[in-house]
């Protein structure tokens, strides 16, 4: 989800920096340019950050259930391995 909000602060800030030719400031303090480097910065930190959030390893546990019967006395068997940390 973050890889689109990423990529539209990369769009929205390289549109803002190189095509707007205007010299104009927001209230004086901030330039529309540096605003533009700022949305590029955090695109490029929301899509790296969901990169690596998605490189993450799941919570949890895998399991493996087996069923047979035995041949010689002829009641069923149930293994159950599970695994914790994957």
């Amino acid at each position: 989800m973050y890889i689109g909000v990423g990529i539209f602060l990369l769009v929205v800030g390289a549109i803002i920096t190189f095509a707007y030719t205007g010299d104009a400031t927001l209230g004086g303090v901030l330039s529309v340019h540096a605003v533009g480097w700022i949305c590029i910065i955090a695109g490029i930190l929301a899509i790296l950050l969901s990169l690596v959030m998605t490189r993450r390893t799941p919570a949890g546990y895998s399991s493996r259930r087996v069923t047979h019967t035995d041949p010689a006395t002829g009641s069923r068997v149930e293994e159950t391995d599970v695994d914790p940390g994957r």
